[in-house]
């Protein structure tokens, strides 16, 4: 029987700012496009997996999906940042996505494209605009979310930064000026600023706006319920019964938050967490004690067969820029409240992964030395997630890193390897097999020097559902490619 863990989609595939979508009896994943390896967001073209309802370890190659080179602003501006798709009145399907070069130099203008199925090809359709034809510029247009609300079809976009707070107010004017291009009018003349997050409604022709966009959140956050989870970017919009969910990423990054109202474009209060994709805050863990290395998230949440499952992204390599689609199942309480959910590596196997066969290393659901951060951190010496020569595997593991994985059924007496490599001569040290974080160690596999990919094993007794860390003791750094168990 097949497996899914974490990530879900091919380990060469970069594919976040996931937004899933249900269309026939299939799941459809639309996200933008990271390269492997690469030095800047979205840098390939829009890739689209689908998966049956029925069969959520199983994901379908649908090709390409819709081209950079297809926008108009093409080659002016050539990377296509976080899309959403709907189904429109008439039956159609449409992408919606905004381009830029270097961030913060974005088009700030919402393209859309259009496509009669759900998997491509899209043809580009025309960008959102006013009634007399000037494309939609209030506030800031940047990553869209879409929802077709009983044929009413609602598009949020926007973003927040901290200008407002962290400057004085002339040097913040300046900074949004500079980073939105919009002038000072335009700034000052918006009743409540141009940050935040927006909704306007769009006619069926999917690109005409009715009415002037409205914030659906206050502009100070401080003293509301969104303090301390304050609107950042990735507007996603649910709607559960008949209570609206509005999925976003806070200004902590790493965090999906949510928010509700009985409206659609007011009133909204904070619900909180659901995921973060370096697990702070899950049982009240520290910024300082999280499990993976943290960056931006984005993502969003659907039922699937009667179950909710949350999607969002975690990064790979020393940057933000290779990013990889992961998703967990969640569960939504009967007052409304989503729970904040923890980081695995089964994700959407929806049982622990079987304790047999070979289990690539890099599916890990902790990588730390202690001593991570937010975002990039190149020439520092800390454990991830790399690709070289076509191998991806976990890179820089030195004394006290711990890498593990969520959850496995064991069987009791197990055989567990782990193929390796080194390039000193000394001998290093041991992997301590752990089935807790800071728990005693439960078996210890020795390392011994070797360039080449070596294997070394031990037994440990473990019974049910755990956990498996290894902490790595000794001198030098290994890498890590494969966990084995025999």
């Amino acid at each position: 029987m097949k497996q899914a863990f974490n990530p879900y989609l091919p380990l060469n595939e970069y594919t976040p700012d996931g937004e899933p979508h249900i269309f026939g009896d299939r799941v459809y994943i639309y996200g933008s496009h990271d390269a492997e390896n690469g030095d800047h967001f979205c840098m390939l073209d829009y890739v689209t997996y689908s998966a049956s309802v029925d069969d959520l370890t199983d994901w379908r190659y649908e090709g390409v999906i819709y081209k950079a080179s297809s926008d108009p602003l093409y080659p002016k501006y050539k990377y296509m940042f976080a899309p959403d798709v709907v189904m429109g009145n008439d039956g159609r399907y449409y992408l919606f996505y905004s381009l830029s070069n270097d961030y913060p130099d974005c088009s700030y203008i919402m393209s859309v494209a259009v496509c009669d199925t759900p998997s491509g090809e899209f043809k580009f359709h025309g960008y959102v605009k006013r009634e007399n034809g000037e494309p939609l510029t209030d506030g800031v247009i940047f990553d869209p979310g879409v929802i077709n609300d009983n044929g009413i079809v609602r598009l949020y976009y926007g973003m927040w930064w901290n200008f407002e707070q962290d400057f004085d107010y002339e040097e913040g004017l300046k900074r949004q000026i500079s980073t939105f291009r919009k002038s000072r009018s335009e700034i000052e003349g918006a009743p409540d600023g141009v940050m935040g997050p927006f909704m306007v409604e769009l006619c069926d022709d999917m690109l005409t706006i009715k009415s002037d966009p409205v914030r659906i959140f206050p502009r100070d956050f401080r003293g509301t319920s969104f303090e301390g989870h304050e609107f950042f970017e990735a507007s996603s919009m649910r709607k559960i019964g008949e209570k609206y969910y509005f999925v976003y990423s806070t200004f902590k990054g790493h965090e999906l938050a949510y928010a509700t109202s009985d409206f659609p474009n007011r009133d909204f209060v904070f619900g909180g967490v659901i995921v973060s994709n370096g697990d702070i805050g899950y049982k009240g863990r520290r910024t300082e004690d999280q499990i993976m290395r943290v960056g931006n998230n984005h993502g969003s949440i659907i039922e699937i067969n009667g179950e909710w499952y949350v999607f969002y992204h975690r990064h790979t390599t020393k940057t933000e820029l290779s990013r990889q689609a992961c998703a967990e199942k969640i569960t939504i309480l009967p007052d409304g409240s989503i729970p904040q959910v923890e980081i695995t590596s089964c994700g959407l196997n929806g049982r622990p992964l079987r304790t047999q066969g070979a289990y690539p290393a890099i599916i890990c659901c902790a990588l730390t030395n202690g001593k991570l951060h937010y975002g990039e951190c190149k020439g520092e010496r800390l454990p991830h997630i790399i690709c070289k020569n076509g191998e991806r595997f976990l890179c820089e593991i030195e004394n006290g890193s711990l890498f593990g994985y969520k959850y496995f059924d064991f069987k009791g007496k197990t055989s567990i390897a782990i193929k390796y490599r080194s390039g000193d001569i000394e001998p290093y040290g041991a992997l301590e097999i752990l089935t807790e974080e800071d728990g005693e160690r439960i078996g210890k596999i020795e390392i011994s020097p070797s360039i080449n990919w070596a294997k070394a094993s031990t037994c440990v007794d473990i019974s049910g559902k755990s956990a498996l860390y290894f902490r790595y003791e000794g001198s030098g750094a290994i890498d890590v490619i494969e966990i084995l168990f025999e």
